[in-house]
């Protein structure tokens, strides 16, 4: 069975603070934020609510991605949610139907 991979923003309430990483295992992994298993930035700053994700075929792939992103600017960031997901909702309900 082919693994996928995944890149991932997270945010919190306000949208203020926003988070990029990257899983083999998307639903468990935003389930770890949201409950606050490890300790952290998004723990930190309650930064638990899934805004963007999409798919990689390989580990380098997203990993690669997920470095690019996160030296973007904010402004850059914002736009990438946006349009995919304009109003900021938490994703995380569709991914685990």
């Amino acid at each position: 069975m082919k693994e996928n991979f995944y890149v991932y923003i997270l945010a919190n309430k306000t949208h203020e603070v926003i988070y990029t990483g990257v899983t083999s295992d998307l639903v468990k992994r935003i389930w770890q934020h949201k409950n606050k298993i490890a300790d952290g930035f998004t723990s930190k700053y309650n930064v638990n609510k899934l805004v963007f994700y999409e798919v990689h075929d390989n580990a380098e792939s997203a990993i690669k991605r997920e470095k690019n992103i996160k030296g973007w600017k904010r402004d850059w960031k914002d736009q990438l949610i946006e349009k995919e997901n304009p109003r900021w909702d938490d994703l995380y309900e569709s991914i685990t139907s």
